[in-house]
């Protein structure tokens, strides 16, 4: 971390960066989508969908006429269509079949929507894009007046394991223990915790030896999902008597998160700290690293237009989804300078990893087209719309800030679920928490928090959503439920919104653990 922390304290830029800070994005973005097109040019795919023809169309007078041929010829793919025309090929070991070569890794997605963990191919070429984009990131931290002890310290990577499952030709696991296993060799000697403690595929022993080792590391920055970052940290705490985590780790400075939005974890983090931390947040999903916070303390993210991606925007509305949140043949879709600050889209990425035309899930907006920040917002399918309400992941994250500050309490989990109520509808939200409250006062100032920051929402509660309901629940029910799908720890997150299957398994999960639920 020495010579990270001379870099920094020079100033020192990387070259991609400087290129995007004094680049047209959509420029930048064109440079992109015709470097993965020539790439890809002699792959099953781009023989299929004539990738030389379509190379010919950058050549044409009008700028746009490139991304008229691309969205003419190319279709708009899920992970359903994906995987059935083309990325079952993959994992029979098949190469050139959207990407160069053949592909060595699978990332399983974390599971959050109804369906089964995914697998995301992860080629070289994208391991190294993500590599890239990390050293873009942490040189960001010149922005920031942090002491020159934290670059002579550890970072802690809590993810996956990196013992992945051989299948084949090809082997499988989380990209966080993917990435871990292919770090550079110049990162390795503050990268904690280890090689051997980062192969541990049992959760709780890996906490258990992370714990037992906690008090022999100096570190000064952690990374990871903020809920299994928590319970670690309460674990240490706990072993070592301690009242904070800066009793064992003086140095901690900065959390570099993703993920899950931060926000209804700060109350409950914030208690087991001595000192702020500078909170980074970074955009890394199964299909790649798409953008780091880059301006200190701000709560938006900035795209990564130069790193072997090419992102398209569909317009989150009612033309181009249905109510369950599934696409529409044939979507609306737009390059980056076409879009419009404030309206919500979904994500449409082609990638150096053989994704094309491909749907994430995520949904964003743009605060500032310009620089390319981008907030999430939520999924396409994680969000509650029974009769017009609208209500996104986002909504929903600042509800419960809002009401964990004013009633002072700590909320650690919470998911939303929709259900008829007579001829009408109702919410039914399931919180987390330890602290001891009142259930009706945290049901009114919730659904008084939502009318606040939601109109549709605040419309609907005088029409057809006619009752909210509110259980209050332990915490650990959440990570007990985790553990059953077998999505405990890593990159795994607990959908903010249940639905379909998973709706099923929760309840079913609740009665076998005797829950009581009191709202009605």
């Amino acid at each position: 971390m020495e010579i990270i922390g001379k870099l920094l304290k020079k100033g020192i830029r990387l070259r991609e960066s400087l290129e995007q800070d004094y680049s047209f994005p959509a420029d930048l973005q064109k440079m992109e989508l015709r470097k993965l097109l020539i790439q890809a040019r002699g792959t099953e795919f781009g023989q299929a969908y004539h990738f030389n023809e379509l190379l010919t169309s950058f050549k044409h007078k009008h700028s746009d006429h490139f991304y008229d041929e691309f969205k003419r010829n190319i279709p708009v793919h899920n992970y359903s269509s994906m995987y059935a025309n083309w990325w079952h090929k993959l994992m029979q070991g098949k190469p050139d079949v959207c990407w160069p070569g053949k592909v060595k890794y699978f990332a399983l997605s974390s599971g959050t929507s109804e369906s089964a963990s995914k697998h995301i191919p992860v080629t070289k070429d994208m391991i190294k894009s993500i590599q890239r984009t990390s050293i873009r990131q942490i040189l960001t931290l010149s922005k920031y007046n942090v002491s020159d002890e934290v670059f002579s310290a550890g970072i802690l990577m809590l993810g996956g394991s990196t013992q992945l499952q051989r299948n084949g030709s090809y082997f499988e696991g989380d990209l966080s223990g993917i990435t871990a296993g292919q770090i550079p060799f110049w990162f390795q000697h503050f990268y904690k915790p280890g090689k051997r403690i980062a192969k541990t595929r049992d959760w709780n022993e890996k906490i258990e030896e992370i714990t037992l080792k906690a008090k022999d590391w100096d570190i000064g920055i952690i990374s990871g999902v903020p809920a299994w970052l928590q319970i670690l940290m309460e674990r240490i705490i706990d072993h070592y008597k301690v009242k904070t985590i800066h009793d064992i780790w003086p140095n901690l400075t900065i959390f570099v998160h993703g993920g899950v939005s931060m926000d209804p974890y700060r109350k409950s983090f914030e208690k087991l700290l001595a000192k702020p931390l500078i909170y980074m947040e970074t955009y890394l999903a199964s299909e790649g690293f798409f953008g780091f916070q880059y301006i200190p303390f701000s709560k938006s993210m900035r795209l990564v237009l130069n790193n072997g991606i090419f992102y398209e925007f569909i317009p989150f509305n009612e033309t181009n989804f249905t109510a369950e949140g599934e696409m529409v043949d044939n979507p609306q879709t737009y390059k980056i300078d076409e879009v419009e600050e404030g309206k919500e889209y979904a994500l449409l990425i082609s990638t150096n990893s053989g994704s094309w035309r491909y749907l994430i899930g995520d949904t964003i907006k743009f605060v500032s087209k310009d620089d390319c920040e981008i907030m999430i917002t939520g999924r396409t399918k994680h969000f509650l719309s029974l009769c017009g309400e609208h209500l996104s992941m986002d909504n929903m994250n600042k509800a419960v800030e809002l009401v964990s500050d004013e009633l002072n309490i700590r909320v650690k989990e919470f998911t939303v679920t929709g259900e008829k109520y007579g001829s009408l509808f109702a919410h039914r939200w399931y919180i987390g928490i330890e602290d001891e409250t009142d259930p009706k006062l945290f049901k009114e100032k919730l659904d008084a928090r939502l009318k606040e920051i939601n109109d549709d929402y605040k419309v609907e509660r005088t029409a057809a959503l006619k009752e909210i309901f509110v259980e209050l629940i332990p915490s650990q029910l959440f990570y007990k439920w985790m553990k059953a799908q077998g999505k405990e720890g890593g990159q795994n997150k607990f959908p903010r919104v249940l639905k379909k299957e998973k709706l099923e398994s929760w309840k079913a999960f609740l009665v076998e653990e005797n829950v009581e639920l009191k709202g009605g």
